[in-house]
């Protein structure tokens, strides 16, 4: 299994040169392969999860140089761990997902929205995979380019407003986030290190002042891309706009990338900086939570409806994260997927009815169990899902999230976040209620046919893995445990005065190193403490 992780990454920058060989009237063929690329891209990560070893160091590692320019070094350098893993392959699950729904979505420039699709898959990969801080940010460029595309060409008809401001305020971030990368480079640089490696940059003593600051850079661009009130203006225009499978990745990939970004890079590199900034992250979670929730009901477009649910759906994330506890941490990461998953349907769900109804008024439906009764069983089941009813996906991550944080120093916050999960059974109920009951009196609802075999079969797999992570999530949780028991340990180290969890006591300090030559990559382990690969040989 050697190089399996560039071979995930990359798989679909080869699927598209092959979409430049064909003709763009072949708009069948265009489909097909583009399909075909993700599904294989799907087969290929499946190793990756299979032959996972349950600990906490990073795996797989592929360490190669790759750009020196005097005392710049830049290295290749890709790895994945507990955290990261469930990312990459939520990635790989969704993409095929979302290429099916544009079976009859586009019908114009097909061959530069499956190369989009394609690029874009690869940049949301090559960022959770990469280990290099440079490496990183260029795959977080990467992300954009296509993205941006996607909403501005086949968007709606304020696409080129939604673009330019999803643009400007990624962009923005970016820019800033570059900029104190740059700095924390010249700071490893006096402490002897090489290279823009994320493990040496773990072991980086700052003083606090440096730390507030660097935070600063890069919580900004994450707290935009996550996004957290008020920075979420750009989502709901984007959502709005863009096509079908865009908001699809969108909601499910994109946004985990600002969450994410917490949790690999902000907290463990600038732990006493995020301790002190917890009080303000946690207030502006909480009145994402609230604030989102009251804006959503009274949407009457329910697409933005649903825009603005994961804006509350992903302050429960931000307020897990920061409990810095294994209980929150975990809720957040499994919220991060379990949002993927839902959120992601509903966008299909709204997609299906646009395609037949082309409005997303919600009063302009009604009754429409009577007429799809395949389709409003799916729509009830996302619905509670979102909701997070027990059973469901979304319960195990909302309740261990509301857990740990009630057992943190967010106590407060914790309570008052409690009641967006009644706001999101109103708003999401409401909106059931409304769409689905009552009677058809508009003529143009009666003829509407149910979901087809293509549509149900986009649907199974996300229905499969609402149950499945509702009834049995241990899996799961068990190959995320050790990343997230070692983040902990890390930052309640740098922070003594936080007293560490029960859950915490004997964990290890070290573990055993066993690194591959950097020429090769295998299923090989890093510790995550590691300061880089010549170090640790």
């Amino acid at each position: 299994m050697s190089y399996i992780l560039s071979l995930t990454t990359f798989l679909p920058i080869l699927g598209v040169l092959l979409l430049l060989l064909i003709p763009r009237e072949s708009k069948s063929l265009l489909r097909s392969l583009a399909l075909g690329v993700t599904i294989i891209t799907f087969l290929v990560s499946l190793p990756i999860m299979t032959g996972f070893e349950t600990n906490a160091d990073f795996q797989f590692v592929e360490n190669v140089p790759w750009i020196a320019a005097g005392p710049f070094v830049m290295r290749y350098y890709l790895g994945v761990d507990g955290i990261s893993l469930w990312l990459v392959m939520l990635t790989t699950f969704i993409m095929p997902i979302a290429v099916l729904s544009t079976w009859t979505a586009v019908e114009e420039k097909v061959k530069e929205y499956m190369i989009c699709l394609l690029l874009l898959e690869t940049g949301m990969l090559g960022a959770f995979l990469a280990l290099d801080l440079f490496l990183f940010y260029i795959f977080w460029e990467v992300m954009l380019i296509p993205m941006y595309f996607i909403i501005g060409i086949w968007g709606g008809k304020n696409k080129i407003y939604a673009a330019v401001k999803f643009f400007v305020y990624t962009m923005a971030g970016s820019v800033l986030m570059l900029v104190a990368l740059i700095y924390l480079y010249f700071r490893g640089l006096e402490a002897g290190f090489t290279s823009f490696s994320l493990m040496q940059f773990y072991s980086l003593n700052l003083d606090p002042q440096t730390q507030t600051w660097l935070f600063l850079a890069f919580a900004l661009v994450f707290c935009i891309k996550v996004p957290m009130f008020p920075l979420h203006t750009w989502l709901p225009d984007a959502h709005t706009e863009a096509p079908t499978a865009g908001s699809v990745i969108l909601a499910a990939i994109l946004l985990k990338m600002g969450t994410y970004g917490f949790v690999r890079f902000a907290v463990p590199i600038f732990p006493d900086a995020a301790y002190r900034f917890t009080p303000l992250i946690a207030t502006l979670a909480v009145i994402g939570i609230i604030y989102a929730a009251l804006v959503a009901m009274v949407q009457e477009d329910v697409k933005k409806l649903v825009a603005y649910s994961s804006v509350a759906h992903l302050g429960f994330v931000m307020l897990g994260i920061f409990a810095f506890n294994q209980q929150g941490i975990t809720g957040g990461m499994l919220q991060m997927l379990n949002h993927g998953i839902s959120t992601g349907a509903l966008f299909l769900i709204v997609g299906f009815i646009y395609e037949r109804r082309h409005t997303r008024l919600i009063t302009d439906f009604g009754g429409l169990s009577k007429q799809m009764p395949v389709f409003a069983v799916i729509f009830m089941i996302v619905t509670l899902s979102s909701i997070g009813l027990p059973g469901t996906n979304g319960f195990v991550g909302e309740f261990l999230v509301l857990l740990g944080a009630f057992e943190s120093e967010l106590r407060w916050y914790t309570v008052i976040a409690t009641s967006g999960v009644i706001l999101s059974a109103v708003y999401m109920l409401w909106m059931f209620q409304r769409v689905m009951f009552g009677e058809l009196d508009n003529p143009k609802n009666q003829t509407l046919k149910d979901l087809n075999p293509r549509e149900i079969a986009i649907m199974l797999p996300l229905v499969i893995m609402i149950f499945f992570m509702g009834v049995y999530p241990n899996p799961v949780i068990e190959k995320m445990d050790p990343a997230v028991k070692k983040l902990v340990s890390q930052v309640k180290r740098s922070n003594p005065t936080a007293e560490a969890p029960s859950a915490m006591q004997g964990l290890p300090e070290g573990h055993p190193v066993v690194v591959a030559p950097a020429a090769s990559s295998g299923n090989s382990v890093i510790p995550a403490g590691a300061t880089n690969t010549d170090e640790a040989r």
